[in-house]
């Protein structure tokens, strides 16, 4: 399983102890290092069942600078993308990928119901 966060992220760490206490075993990622590409974004999307704004960390200093709750009804999936791709912080995190599984952010519930 792959846990793809920022860490001085607030929710990462709650969500990082929450593996932790759970004794999940998981490949940490930091985003912003190690910033997802278009082709892995597109399949984490496709696998997630999630409507592509979900994928965008819409609370974050870079998304409110950039304006792009104006921008983003306006643009393609492939600019949507290309623009995820172009830096982590502007991902939504953490993320979680288990095999067919992905989801973003930090729910309780519906990891109970998909990583336990």
């Amino acid at each position: 399983m792959q846990f793809i966060c920022y860490p001085k992220c607030t929710t990462c760490q709650k969500a990082q102890k929450w593996l932790d206490a759970h004794e999940i075993e998981y490949d940490i990622r930091h985003i912003k290092e190690e910033n997802p590409s278009e082709e892995e974004l597109r399949d984490w999307h496709a696998k997630s069942g999630l409507p592509l704004k979900r994928f965008f960390n819409t609370s974050g200093m870079l998304y409110k600078e950039m304006k792009l709750k104006d921008k983003l009804p306006e643009m393609t999936e492939d600019e949507q993308y290309k623009l995820l791709a172009s830096d982590g912080l502007l991902v939504k995190r953490p993320i979680i990928i288990k095999g067919d599984f992905v989801t973003t952010g930090f729910k309780e519930k519906e990891w109970e119901e998909n990583v336990l």
